[in-house]
């Protein structure tokens, strides 16, 4: 069966995902987000979840019981209201786990 890809967010950040064929899921208010994670993840229908950097770090919790399993893949993305970072250092943090030491940001 083909997976999908779904991205989540405030509506200014993602509106445009969805002319690339994303599934859409608007959530302006991050303390939401949880459970609107958890119903994504119920069926394992997405391989993809993006989620703008503030939904991510609303969804920790919910995100920790998918660390360990191949789908969905969960990757940040900076949404309109600024760039915190996280995407960065966990892409840095990954690339030091592989190779033992960072390689790709290093000052």
């Amino acid at each position: 069966m083909a997976k999908s890809i779904a991205i989540i967010g405030d509506s200014e950040s993602i509106k445009g995902f969805g002319a690339v064929g994303m599934d859409l899921f608007i959530c302006d208010e991050p303390t939401t987000s949880p459970q609107l994670l958890k119903q994504l993840t119920e069926n394992d229908y997405y391989a993809i979840i993006y989620m703008t950097e503030e939904i991510f770090t609303a969804c920790a919790r919910e995100r920790e019981k998918f660390v360990e399993r191949p789908t969905p893949a969960m990757i940040p993305l900076p949404g309109v209201r600024g760039n915190s970072g996280i995407g960065q250092r966990r892409l840095s943090s990954f690339v030091e786990q592989a190779v033992g030491s960072d390689i790709l940001f290093k000052n």
